[in-house]
């Protein structure tokens, strides 16, 4: 078992975490707190990363998150009380969250595939989150920790696994990626955890981004090259710095813009990976999938294989957090972390709860 770490005090029997009502009304309430439930845990914070899903959700722009929410899907932290039937060696253990919430029962969940479970719900996005003093969630639904992953390091944990998850099906639909043609479009925290992705699997990378500082980060973390997607030139210097057609072209904006240069981009028999959250329908040139005979891929979330990867991933020091994690925030400044979130140079917004 892990050695306790030891946490601030709070409170007795309340519990403060966040609600986002909007990007400009996040508040912090106050409510009992709660024990866990049976084959449950509950868990002290000490860091949370907000996502751009948060970000999205904060702005009214995500289709499967509806305000007001309680965020906290990126956390770390310490279980402090378990549930009936959870061995109480667990109290005291430092922990990440893998947030996904399966029924455990339907196709999907008995096939392995619990990311894309019929009932899915994810904590901290359909149900209350972790960032709280305290938060109840099923004993399954934790990893213990290493401590020598520190938690800058392991508050990276969730963000990572869905580009490992993207590019682990990625190689499924056109074979080992080492050595072959990417293309990343948008170098925003998940296109750049893509492309640390993609250099841990040997491929060669180029990276589309609006902005200079977010394409300069990308060449800093090993992009083979850079470009502007509204250049008039954009899809001809890809193409050049990769010298032909994309074997798989990642789409981390998913707006109509960003499929339609993707499928101008990958090669014919290629993959166009879905991983970035459309805001709503968005048109797609099926006449173009059909007869190039792409394969157009969604990708959601991940699975524990996926999680354990971006773990070891995380461990080796191959992830420069320096690059990733650029504005740190306290908890009771976390109005002040979503309107961070919100500024596109940023990467990477933690808050610190102990």
């Amino acid at each position: 078992m892990v050695s306790p770490v030891p946490v601030g005090p709070r409170e007795e029997g309340i519990n403060r975490r966040v609600v986002v009502n909007s990007i400009d009304d996040v508040v912090i309430e106050s409510v009992p707190e709660a024990g866990p439930a049976a084959g449950e845990v509950r868990i002290r914070g000490t860091v949370v990363g907000i996502c751009g899903s948060d970000t999205h959700a904060a702005c009214g722009r995500h289709p499967f998150i509806d305000l007001p929410y309680r965020p906290g899907h990126e956390v770390i932290g310490i279980v402090d009380a378990v549930g009936d039937g959870v061995d109480e060696s667990w109290i005291g253990t430092r922990v990440v969250v893998e947030p996904n919430l399966a029924c455990g029962h339907c196709t999907q969940c008995t096939a392995g595939r619990y990311n894309i479970c019929r009932e899915l719900l994810v904590l901290g996005c359909q149900t209350p989150g972790g960032l709280a003093d305290s938060f109840t969630v099923a004993a399954d639904r934790v990893i213990a920790l290493n401590p020598e992953l520190d938690d800058d390091h392991a508050v990276l944990i969730e963000p990572l696994a869905t580009p490992i998850h993207a590019v682990r099906r990625a190689a499924e639909a056109v074979g080992d990626l080492r050595d072959r043609p990417v293309v990343v479009i948008g170098a925003g925290p998940i296109g750049l955890f893509v492309l640390s992705a993609l250099r841990h699997a040997g491929a060669k990378v180029v990276v589309a981004d609006l902005l200079a500082s977010k394409r300069e980060r990308a060449e800093r973390l090993g992009a083979a090259g850079t470009f502007d997607p509204t250049a008039a030139d954009a899809v001809e210097s890809a193409l050049a710095v990769l010298g032909g057609p994309a074997a798989v072209v990642i789409d981390c904006v998913s707006r109509e813009s960003s499929v339609a240069q993707a499928i101008d981009l990958v090669d014919k028999g290629g993959a166009i990976m879905i991983v970035g959250v459309a805001a709503g329908a968005t048109p797609v040139r099926l006449d173009l999938i059909q007869d190039r005979e792409l394969a157009l891929i969604g990708n959601l979330m991940y699975v524990r294989e996926d999680y354990t990867a971006a773990i070891d991933l995380l461990a080796s020091g191959a992830v420069p957090i320096d690059e990733f994690i650029t504005a740190r925030f306290d908890f009771e400044q976390s109005a002040e972390a979503f309107t961070a979130s919100a500024d596109a140079e940023n990467v990477k917004v933690v808050v610190s709860l102990s």
